[in-house]
């Protein structure tokens, strides 16, 4: 593998190398969006690794089916030095009963997968909150939720150890 050195660059030359890099991601399939790719790598690899069908980026309230057809809703939060914080994407319309299961994943800043639930709706309704502020619920993938015994840990099955 080449080792890439950012320092050799100039800023423009950084951003069209971040350009070229997101242009091939999607023409892989791995990202859907122009986004921050986090949350579509997330939905990929939650996809591939659980065997889920990814719906229309327009599909409200969940991410992907299951073969048995329960809905879920795919979250991620990466990582940085400088934020540890492990807040997952807002929930919106939690009360609107659009999915059965919130998959939540963390990555180091790296994009590897530090830590994965698989956490049933009516358990996120208790640890959430809502913020008016973000018009939805806002929910932390740490603490008494991870403990909680219908709440699974599902990171070996992402990492494939």
């Amino acid at each position: 593998m080449v080792e890439f050195d950012p320092k050799s660059f100039s800023t423009v030359g950084l951003l069209k190398c971040y350009s070229q890099i997101m242009d091939e991601l999607k023409d892989r399939n791995v990202i859907r969006t122009r986004n921050n790719p986090s949350a579509d790598y997330a939905e990929w690899l939650v996809s591939k690794k659980l065997g889920l069908k990814l719906e229309p980026n327009s599909s409200s309230g969940y991410d992907a089916v299951n073969t048995t057809g329960e809905r879920v809703q795919i979250k991620s939060r990466r990582l940085d030095p400088s934020n540890n914080s492990r807040q997952l994407g807002v929930i919106r319309n939690l009360d609107g009963n659009e999915f059965d299961f919130l998959i939540g994943v963390v990555f180091d800043k790296d994009f590897n997968v530090k830590d994965a639930y698989k956490i049933p709706r009516n358990i996120i309704s208790k640890f959430a909150r809502f913020s008016k502020h973000q018009n939805g619920h806002i929910l932390h993938l740490q603490g008494e939720l991870l403990n909680t015994p219908s709440v699974d840990n599902i990171t070996r099955i992402l990492t494939g150890d």
